[in-house]
């Protein structure tokens, strides 16, 4: 009877990769991610300070103006939480700046859209009005520009730091450094050449005249 002999399985739970680890940090796309970052979380931060110094209720369904934009207590601390969120991001820079401008981006557009059915209604927990639709939206998207910034694009370039980590073969194709063509003979050594072989067979031809009278 054959022994069975158990073949060891390959795990296959495998620890799942970070969002941003195979991602470079290219310094100039670095930049663009921290300014816009940085930009949007002023203006965030400034707009719920104003609105905390008005003390106007937390979550008072009408709400109060501030820079032209309604708001309350809820709307005022939301705010400075992702201004302060967005300048986390701008001083850490690189891809944590860029995929959290993206994630953002993406949830005051969704925002925009929640808000907009709510407005006029009993539940409005933020006092959002059409102005307040309407920045969200523009903030939205502003902050996705600066995210997916030299990012996200079917035509970038070759020598960008995204495109070279999702093509690694190809980029370590690019960067590999053509191998020299071997350079021939010139005219004036391949000329010294044939005058050498041409005086070295008229020697030889000499010794083979010679040979027979030695002989004698």
């Amino acid at each position: 009877m054959a022994a069975h002999v158990p073949v060891p399985k390959t795990s296959r739970t495998r620890s799942a990769p970070l969002l941003d680890e195979h991602l470079p940090v290219d310094h100039r796309l670095n930049q663009v991610y921290r300014v816009g970052a940085g930009l949007m979380g002023l203006v965030l931060l400034v707009f719920g300070i104003l609105g905390l110094i008005d003390e106007i209720g937390f979550f008072d369904t009408h709400g109060d103006t501030v820079a032209g934009l309604n708001t309350n207590g809820a709307l005022s601390v939301l705010s400075i939480c992702i201004g302060v969120l967005l300048f986390v991001g701008m001083v850490v820079g690189g891809n944590f700046a860029s995929t959290l401008n993206m994630v953002l981006g993406i949830a005051f557009i969704l925002s925009g859209f929640i808000n907009l059915a709510l407005i006029d209604t009993t539940f409005n927990p933020l006092a959002f009005e059409i102005q307040n639709v309407l920045f969200s939206f523009v903030v939205g998207v502003l902050l996705m520009f600066f995210g997916m910034y030299g990012r996200v694009s079917s035509t970038l370039p070759h020598d960008n730091p995204y495109w070279k980590a999702r093509h690694p073969g190809s980029a370590a194709a690019q960067e590999q450094p053509a191998a020299p063509a071997e350079a021939g003979p010139g005219p004036a050594e391949g000329k010294d050449a044939g005058d050498a072989e041409n005086a070295e067979d008229k020697d030889k031809g000499r010794q083979g005249a010679g040979e027979p009278g030695q002989g004698g």
